[in-house]
């Protein structure tokens, strides 16, 4: 059903957002006081919404199990819920490309070791090179080594792999495939040093699309996977035998039987075709080969699946449909550990009418399929879907046989039988995680059930956010690929994406400021109206009229009472009518590409900005005249937004670190705008709920502001600031959108490039920011003491102090005891110390500042043995904390 993966920010930031240095203050160089909040962070919930290209089951340790995303990190599965955990929602600004994942590996001789291989595109959309991760508590703290090249997690060929493995002998040596000809890197220290394996003989050449001047489809795509022969090393002792899957299609797969010292072609194999996978199974020694005869993970016209005896060097092409009567590609792959000779695989590239999924109980002589035709177009499954937890991945559809609905999948390039139990089985699509946990009905002739296995691990591209102040809908979401949704729960999976039509992606969408009833959504369909209004707070929608020439959804604004729009849509130029958009016409004196908001007071009041121009209409969008107002950025990396209930008030954030950058304020109408001295950039600005006694509303920015990148707050008209977000809470780029709440103080919505929507809630129910602090903390305090994780010899945990007396805190010193000899291995938030069991925890300059009736929070990750029992007391200083 989706074909593409949104791309969101690739131009802004191409266009070197995050290159160079900051730009000079101007003249008034009023500080910012950043002060700090504890904010309490969630996704609302939609559950997926992106490709899941592989899965990582843990060989030695039950239930341990890994996903990476191409855009939205990597996840743990916790068994206890039946959920996943996000693991790389630390990494920062600067480092937005290490979001996407080409790999990971997670370590049977030690598994609290989990390795990542991080980068997001090869070519130049992303501005940074690659790396490794490694963590040794599971993904819940990180250290990084980089790499020399750039890596691709969301580039064409991601679903093949795993290119990054760990000797499943000798822990410490781990190789790297690399894409762009970079070749197969090793590391014998655990992934802290890498280096080239100069021997081995083939980088790769096979390239999707070599006329593609972007670098994107034409990159070499490299070393595809490498598969360890444990058969042939033992303990502490390097593996002898690896095969590597290699991007080439004559020359496909190596081997070493010397520990990597030499390498030569496996004789025999067959040509014409990338092998995706290559999964051996040690007990019955063959190494199965999932073909296709192109990179994926969207394309794929032909496949084979092949059996390679390792002992004998025979080749049996074991594929469960002729050559001839494929139109798919095979990529899927994996072995049932408890019965090895039970294999299955996927048709990765089967659009139409659905993904296929193949399972053989005899070592690939014979296979049965998930579905089979009875009589053309009538299919019998094996099994019934249950996506009552995400009802939206029927997509709202109605299709004729032999399509279904909801589709078992698509783009179905992870496959992985859980290696403890035979039963259950997940596997990867182009929108969620699907699984079973009853899959030997298979072989009974019984049904087995599939369902969402999804909760927790939330990957959508977030292209706009509108929080409405009043009505059934608490958040509006523009999403790539799925269009976007109406949340009336944030805790809860909506029932549906917008439909009547669907958008493959939402590009933009407003609401009437006085009439939230109103609200219009555009963005891209193949064929259909690329303008959609809702009349009932987004419950129902209908499809508007596109003007001629109308190819994208570009921007929309609603007039503040409904009664008309402008819309400046790709293709053609800046549109207005009035009405529900049955009629258009040309919006005179702005440029085409324009962005457009309305004025949230003024129904006929509109306006638009263009390369460093500010315009505003007066009627309607009829005409619009450029503003005066100079100094603005001279590029197009900009949003802005009127102020609800007062007339004229405009903020405006953007810019690029080679010009004007950060954020602006406009009380006439965009005649003339004041820059905010304290804010050094910024790239997207919100409103929400005042705090008590204040008269203006809470300002929300993605910004940098007082040398800190972060999520900020403000209750003064940006006065002063206070970071609302801390390290462990960054999630890469998050420029895109941000809107506060009308109705509820402190909540804040923040849009992701691939972890969702993320809203955020703080602990100040009401409070403002940025009072000049005491010098020295007193007073009252308490602390909540939390262990959020345990496993053998290490566990992680969070604590919260608030301050419960009656004066600020200009900084915080917090001490205690381990009763078992706990120590600690990584902290984040704060700085320590510890001395056998005593830890002292400090304040890190950002989260000095803590309010009377405020908390601030730091974690750790730590090591135990025996018993793990929570401290019984903690000072601040010489006060004596309460324990909660």
């Amino acid at each position: 059903m989706r074909r593409t993966r949104i791309l969101t920010a690739v131009l802004a930031l191409a266009a070197g957002l995050l290159a160079g240095t900051p730009p000079a203050l101007a003249a008034d160089t009023t500080k910012a006081v950043i002060a700090a909040d504890t904010y309490t962070w969630k996704n609302a919930r939609i559950d997926g919404g992106g490709f899941v290209p592989g899965i990582v089951f843990n060989r030695s340790e039950k239930n341990l199990a890994y996903a990476r995303t191409d855009i939205g990190g990597a996840y743990r599965w916790v068994e206890s819920s039946k959920t996943w955990t996000p693991l790389l929602d630390s990494i920062g600004w600067d480092d937005w490309g290490h979001t996407g994942v080409a790999s990971l590996a997670s370590d049977s001789v030690n598994p609290n070791r989990v390795y990542a291989a991080v980068g997001t595109y090869t070519n130049s959309w992303d501005p940074g090179n690659g790396a490794i991760l490694r963590s040794s508590d599971r993904g819940a703290s990180w250290q990084k080594t980089d790499l020399p090249f750039k890596l691709g997690g969301n580039m064409p060929g991601r679903g093949m792999g795993e290119r990054l493995a760990i000797d499943p002998n000798k822990n410490s040596v781990l190789y790297l495939g690399a894409p762009s000809g970079k070749g197969l890197w090793r590391s014998t220290d655990s992934g802290v040093t890498w280096s080239q394996v100069a021997n081995f003989p083939n980088v790769g050449n096979y390239v999707q699309d070599p006329s593609d001047t972007s670098g994107y489809a034409s990159d070499n795509q490299g070393i595809a996977w490498v598969t360890f022969d444990e058969r042939t090393g033992t303990s502490g002792n390097a593996t002898q035998t690896l095969y590597v899957g290699v991007a080439d299609l004559q020359n496909a797969v190596y081997r070493s039987t010397d520990g990597g010292a030499s390498w030569s072609r496996l004789a025999g194999q067959p040509t014409g075709y990338l092998a995706h996978k290559g999964v051996l199974d040690t007990v019955n020694g063959y190494l199965y080969l999932a073909y296709s005869d192109k990179g994926g993970p969207y394309d794929g016209g032909k496949g084979r699946l092949l059996r390679y005896a390792t002992a004998t060097g025979t080749w049996t092409d074991i594929s469960p449909v002729a050559e001839a009567d494929t139109y798919y590609g095979f990529s899927g792959l994996t072995v049932d550990r408890q019965d090895p000779g039970t294999v299955m695989a996927t048709a990765y590239s089967s659009w139409w009418p659905d993904t296929q999924i193949f399972r053989s109980t005899d070592s690939g002589a014979t296979w049965t399929k998930a579905w089979d035709y009875t009589s053309y177009p009538n299919r019998s499954n094996r099994y019934t879907m249950d996506v009552s937890s995400s009802p939206w991945l029927t997509w709202g559809a109605n299709p004729s046989p032999p399509e279904q609905t909801p589709k078992l999948g698509w783009m179905t390039e992870a496959l992985e039988i859980d290696p403890f139990n035979s039963d259950r089985m997940m596997y990867g699509t182009g929108a969620t995680v699907y699984g079973t946990e009853n899959l030997t009905n298979w072989d009974s002739g019984s049904q087995f059930t599939v369902k969402p296995m999804v909760q927790g691990l939330e990957e959508t591209a977030v292209l706009d956010l509108a929080a409405p102040p009043s009505g059934g809908a608490q958040l509006f979401s523009a999403l790539g690929d799925v269009g976007g949704f109406r949340h009336t729960d944030l805790t809860k999976v909506p029932a549906m994406m917008y439909t009547q039509p669907n958008f493959t992606t939402t590009t933009s969408l407003d609401f009437a400021e006085t009439n939230p009833n109103t609200v219009v959504r555009v963005g891209d369909l193949d064929s259909g109206p690329h303008i959609a209004f809702s009349t009932d707070n987004g419950a129902n929608w209908f499809g508007g009229t596109d003007p001629s020439g109308v190819s994208g959804g570009g921007t929309v604004a609603a007039a503040a009472d409904g009664s008309r729009f402008v819309w400046s849509p790709t293709g053609t130029g800046v549109q207005y009518a009035t009405g529900f958009g049955s009629s258009w016409a040309a919006s005179g004196g702005i440029p085409e590409g324009a962005i457009v908001e309305s004025d949230r007071v003024d129904p006929k009041t509109f306006y638009g900005f263009k390369s460093g121009k500010f315009y505003v209409s007066t009627d309607g969008g009829a005409t619009f005249t450029a503003s005066a107002a100079t100094g603005l950025p001279s590029g197009d990396s900009v949003r802005f937004k009127a102020l609800p209930g007062t007339k004229g008030d405009v903020w405006l954030a953007g810019g690029a670190t080679d010009g004007a950058y950060g954020l602006w304020h406009s009380t006439n109408g965009g005649t003339s705008f004041t820059k905010l001295s304290n804010v050094e950039q910024a790239d997207a600005v919100g409103f929400g709920k005042a705090a008590t006694g204040a008269s203006y509303q809470t300002l929300y920015t993605s910004a940098k502001i007082g040398g800190v990148r972060g999520i900020f707050r403000s209750t003064d008209q940006g006065s002063t600031w206070t970071k609302i977000n801390d390290d462990a809470h960054q999630w890469g780029w998050t420029g895109a959108a941000i809107t506060g709440d009308p109705r509820v103080y402190g909540r804040v919505y923040v849009a992701t490039n691939g972890r969702g929507v993320i809203y955020g809630d703080s602990s100040d129910t009401g409070g403002g920011g940025g009072t000049d602090p005491t010098p020295t903390p007193t007073g009252a305090c308490a602390v909540t003491y939390k262990i959020t994780n345990q496993w053998s010899g290490g566990f992680q945990a969070d604590v919260q102090l608030s301050n419960t007396g009656s004066s600020s805190w200009s900084g915080w010193s917090l001490g205690w005891t381990f009763p078992n000899g706990q120590t600690i291995g990584q902290l984040w938030n704060a700085e320590h110390t510890q001395s056998g069991s005593a830890v002292t925890a400090k304040n890190v300059n950002w989260n000095a500042n803590v309010a009377a009736g405020s908390s601030v929070s730091f974690g750790f990750t730590g090591n135990w043995s025996g018993t793990n029992t929570k401290p019984a007391a903690f000072k601040l200083g010489d006060q004596t904390c309460t324990v909660n």
